[in-house]
């Protein structure tokens, strides 16, 4: 389920939030879906728990999964999802674009690519 790169400048624990977000993103990953636990990832994947652990933290911390303790950790719903992470997700968003206007792409072409992840989210 998880892909790490060694090659990967990114730390690991970043590596493996970027695809639990990606997985809840794409509904891989249902609302209220239990996570594996930080042992058995840890394990699967042969890296230290901490490591889990913090992309775990990282995660809650952004609202994306939650944990109840004794039973694990859930992936959250979209909803529960803080206004802080939304806010930060468009700042990126807005300085992305604008660096790719500067770059030739036009508005026309970037408003089609987001149209394409509306129709892709659409037929989840």
């Amino acid at each position: 389920m998880f892909e790490l790169n060694s090659r990967d400048p990114r730390p690991i624990y970043e590596q493996i939030m970027e695809q639990l977000r990606k997985y809840l993103m794409t509904g891989v990953i249902s609302e209220n879906e239990k996570l594996p636990s930080v042992r058995e990832l840890s394990q699967s994947l042969t890296i230290n728990p901490n490591t889990i652990q913090r992309a775990y933290r990282e995660l809650e911390n952004q609202g994306y999964i939650y944990s109840i303790p004794g039973k694990g950790s859930f992936a959250a719903s979209r909803a529960d999802i803080s206004d802080q992470r939304k806010a930060k997700i468009l700042e990126e968003f807005e300085t992305s674009s604008r660096e790719l206007l500067f770059l030739g792409e036009t508005a026309e072409s970037l408003c089609k690519k987001i149209q394409s992840f509306e129709k892709d989210r659409k037929k989840m």
